[in-house]
């Protein structure tokens, strides 16, 4: 974490900082094919939860809760493909950021099989 020069210095990273590093590290997973929707509604607003392309994202003091929503190829295994996107979420964020990751929650909301009229090997 950056240590302040002088007491009253400040360093705010913007939430869609947060955001883009989330996604980012999500998308470099084999096995995740794109970044799901992001669900909306009258809850995510009141809460000021900042979201997009699929990352939700909550701070609560410097600690940081991730919630990922991917669609993962048919031939990934599902858990060992979370666990990894966990583990790089969490790593990107504490090493870019320097900030503490309560938890990364990863939302699978589809499988993206090969189209049948697509030709293997091409």
């Amino acid at each position: 974490m950056v240590t302040p020069r002088h007491p009253n210095d400040t360093v705010t990273i913007a939430p869609g900082v947060l955001l883009t590093i989330a996604r980012l590290a999500t998308l470099d997973v084999p096995g995740v094919v794109r970044m799901g929707s992001t669900p909306g509604g009258v809850d995510r607003l009141l809460r000021r939860v900042p979201s997009a392309n699929g990352v939700q994202i909550a701070i609560d003091d410097d600690t940081v809760t991730a919630h990922l929503y991917v669609v993962a190829e048919a031939s990934a295994n599902l858990r060992e493909m979370s666990v990894q996107i966990q583990r790089s979420v969490e790593r990107s964020i504490r090493d870019l950021l320097g900030m503490k990751v309560a938890s990364v929650n990863v939302h699978i909301e589809d499988v993206a099989f090969a189209s049948a009229t697509e030709p293997e090997g091409e």
